[in-house]
């Protein structure tokens, strides 16, 4: 082991899908059971982290919708506008 305190390196963020797959792959791997209690706390632990991801994920979109949403109400407004 490393001088890390026995804990793993850090991963990289996954996309959104990337993460939906691997929370998708986990949870089918949960539900099939024969695993260790250590095996599945470990599991469980990477499902709340991959969840989190999607949520961030998801609300960056939505964020950005709004966005785009908000600037087409301000240019459809406006008396400059083309049409």
């Amino acid at each position: 082991m490393s001088g890390s305190g026995g804990k793993a390196a850090p991963r990289e963020r996954p996309g959104f899908e990337q993460a939906r797959d691997e929370l998708t792959e986990l949870v089918k791997r949960l539900e099939a059971g024969g695993l260790t209690l250590e095996q599945s706390l470990q599991l469980w632990e990477r499902g709340e982290q991959l969840a989190t991801i999607c949520e961030e994920w998801l609300e960056g979109a939505r964020a950005r919708m709004a966005t785009a949403l908000a600037r087409q109400e301000d240019a459809s407004d406006s008396p400059e506008a083309p049409f």
